[in-house]
């Protein structure tokens, strides 16, 4: 926990943070200007790139400073930490480099990568919980039994001096004028050791903590004038999943933080993707909570009633551990935190022609996904997604669709049709006799879809259509189409006539049990 000086004062950060020893294992790291972000936003964006530290998170320097100050001693006894992944590389690799045993507690919900990771670097890797909380709880435990010694993740003078050293290098990065300082703010450590030396040094530069909506406990203990502990938290964000923060950073963070912005999953999503459009390099959600605090601040800055002025404004990207398979969630997300995506329930007639009207009215934009399944006689109800260049376009869309005819819910903000319904659409149905199945390869242009419509049959029927763009030069397209036996020749005249590449599935088992 956090300590005091010998005369009972708070410690000085500023001489604590001049003479931390950190760079026997960190790396100075870049501040690199984020180009096309800074384009689209109208300012300077800069990036501190933590995220190209040997462990890929500034959590070493704070465990590194700690570590290697203590007693020979407690170093012989061995350290211990809870973590949720970059503290505990940090505190390996220390051990590694001071030849010290490093026992580490992850919560269970890890990814698997940080715990390998941890495991590679020498640290003996206990699982235990669902949170960091959890984890910390288990780990004072198995301190008390063993004699280790417990280097705190952020709550500890020395680990918030350590990650102050980033402050440091930032101002001797930039000299110029700096407007604020984007911080993600777990238990507290990185904003506190970045706002106590950028305070002390130039205190006219705002630094704004940053939080996700599920896990705010700063935000909620600042407001409340004390900490603020959270029954549970989000773990998207893994690396700020805190359910208590710190006495010491809750201190400092009140003191010295000038304001906090909370983001969601979406927008954190999306400046994973900026990040990547301007280095080629994949964030952590943590890593990537500053950018995303960005451009929301510059949102907010544009809308108000004044005159722009073009700011300097600096994100720690302090991490980039990311399970490769979160990825996938992360690019369908982006868009939306984006605003480049809109989705909608639209009901249409089930008689001929409806489907191919419907698609006429969406005109030129780009459909991103499209989801049918023939199931009442008289509606159909379609899930349909569309590329759209900013919020509002949604609800015009929306109202353009009902103006036609077709009752329509608007779904861009909804939670259940992001994360599931839309993954569910189908099923079995009655109604589609005489179906045949096909996988298509269609060219992923504007028009597409409409030169397939146009070219089919007038008496055939649509049952069901199933397409979603994958950012590639090809969409995958699967359509169900209800073809009397006594037109198979002039359904295979259609399907050459397309030069679209197509394979039947009309045979498939995977149909036959869950669509058929």
């Amino acid at each position: 926990m956090a300590r005091s000086t010998a005369s009972g004062k708070h410690p000085d950060y500023l001489q604590k943070i001049l003479t931390a020893r950190v760079y026997d294992v960190a790396v100075e790291s870049p501040l690199e200007l984020a180009r096309s972000l800074s384009r689209r936003l109208g300012h300077q964006v800069l990036l501190k790139r933590e995220d190209k530290q040997p462990v890929f998170s500034f959590k070493l320097r704070g465990a590194y400073n700690k570590m290697v100050q203590l007693p020979a001693d407690q170093l012989a006894r061995g350290v211990i930490c809870a973590s949720a992944g970059n503290h505990a590389q940090g505190v390996a690799l220390s051990a590694k480099r001071l030849n010290c045993r490093a026992v580490v507690v992850m919560p269970v919900t890890t990814p698997r990568l940080k715990v390998d990771a941890v495991a590679a670097l020498g640290g003996e890797v206990l699982l235990h919980g669902d949170s960091y909380s959890d984890a910390y709880t288990h780990a004072l435990s198995v301190q008390a039994e063993q004699g280790l010694t417990f280097v705190h993740p952020f709550d500890d003078p020395d680990v918030i001096a350590g990650q102050g050293t980033i402050a440091m290098e930032l101002l001797r990065q930039h000299q110029g004028p700096i407007d604020a300082i984007f911080v993600a703010i777990g238990g507290g450590g990185l904003i506190s050791g970045i706002a106590a030396y950028i305070k002390a040094v130039r205190p006219e530069i705002q630094v704004i903590g940053v939080q996700t909506r599920d896990s705010d406990a700063m935000v909620r203990s600042v407001r409340a004038g004390k900490r603020v502990t959270l029954n549970d938290v989000g773990l998207f964000s893994d690396g700020t999943a805190v359910k208590l923060v710190g006495q010491e950073t809750f201190r400092l963070t009140r003191k010295l933080v000038d304001d906090f912005i909370v983001v969601d999953t979406d927008e954190v999503c999306a400046a994973i993707k900026d990040v990547f459009q301007d280095t080629r390099s994949v964030l952590e959600p943590a890593g990537a909570l500053g950018v995303a605090a960005i451009k929301q601040y510059a949102a907010r800055h544009k809308a108000a009633a004044k005159p722009q002025r073009h700011q300097t404004l600096i994100a720690i990207t302090c991490g980039a551990n990311m399970n490769f398979d979160r990825l996938r969630f992360v690019a369908e997300r982006a868009e939306f935190g984006e605003h480049r995506e809109a989705l909608f329930a639209v009901t249409i007639p089930e008689a001929h022609g409806s489907f191919k009207r419907f698609c006429a009215l969406i005109g030129p934009r780009a459909v991103t996904e499209f989801n049918y399944r023939i199931s009442d006689a008289r509606v159909a109800h379609v899930f349909v997604g569309v590329a759209i260049a900013k919020r509002d376009e949604a609800d015009r869309i929306e109202r353009s669709f009902v103006r036609h005819g077709f009752a329509t819910v608007n779904l861009t903000d909804d939670e259940l049709a992001k994360e599931h319904v839309r993954h569910m659409v189908g099923g079995r149905s009655d109604l589609a006799h005489d179906e045949r199945l096909f996988r298509f390869i269609f060219p992923e242009r504007p028009g597409a879809l409409m030169r397939f419509l146009a070219a089919m049959h007038p008496g055939w029927n649509i049952s069901l259509f199933h397409y979603r763009n994958q950012g590639g030069d090809e969409g995958r397209i699967l359509v169900g189409i209800q073809v009397p036996a006594a037109d198979d020749a002039a359904l295979g005249d259609f399907l050459r006539g397309l030069a679209y590449p197509f394979v039947e599935e009309t045979d498939n088992p995977v149909y036959r049990l869950f669509l058929r």
